[in-house]
């Protein structure tokens, strides 16, 4: 047989052959779908859970919450929900032109405390608590703010403007000469 005979002839000697040759038997097993997996236990898997999630309330709704499931391999069913929980919404809410709208902040400003009260607050237990020494540095500080406060302060000669360098060109002057 060339490679013509197999291209042209092929189909007739083909059928020639099968029509030939002996039926072999037909031993096939066909297992049903749950039988001829490997998954283990399937109706074990098949079967339903109710599963039961608690959540600790909020500010806004105090209490308790709780969700229960039913699922199966399948499908998943929710079959409770309290109040309160995320996804939830409740019957009797309306509609309000401003739910996308952020309420508007409280602004507080700080109150100017008198040296009366500053002092009294200053001795409470807290003070110099995060200070790197602890009380006695707080002390040192008070300390040597006393006795800056008997010493004159030192007076600086009016500059020029801010940004001038003419200070700096009379020190390099000095370190010239």
């Amino acid at each position: 047989m060339g490679l013509f005979d197999r291209l042209f002839g092929g189909k007739a000697a083909a059928s020639a052959a099968e029509a030939n040759a002996p039926k072999k038997p037909d031993n096939t097993v066909f297992l049903e779908p749950e039988a001829s997996s490997s998954l283990g236990n399937v109706s074990f898997m098949k079967r339903s859970n109710t599963i039961r999630h608690t959540f600790p309330g909020t500010l806004d709704s105090p209490g308790n919450k709780e969700m229960v499931a039913e699922v199966a391999s399948m499908e998943a069913r929710l079959e409770r929900k309290s109040e309160g929980l995320g996804g939830s919404t409740s019957k009797d809410e309306s509609l309000s032109l401003n739910d996308g709208v952020p309420k508007p902040v409280k602004k507080t400003f700080a109150q100017q405390l008198s040296k009366a009260e500053l002092d009294q607050r200053m001795k409470g237990s807290a003070v110099g608590v995060n200070v790197p020494g602890g009380p006695a540095a707080i002390k040192q500080a008070k300390d040597q703010q006393a006795s800056d406060q008997a010493q004159p302060a030192i007076t600086q000669q009016p500059g020029g403007k801010p940004g001038d360098i003419n200070p700096f060109k009379a020190m390099a002057k000095e370190l010239r000469s």
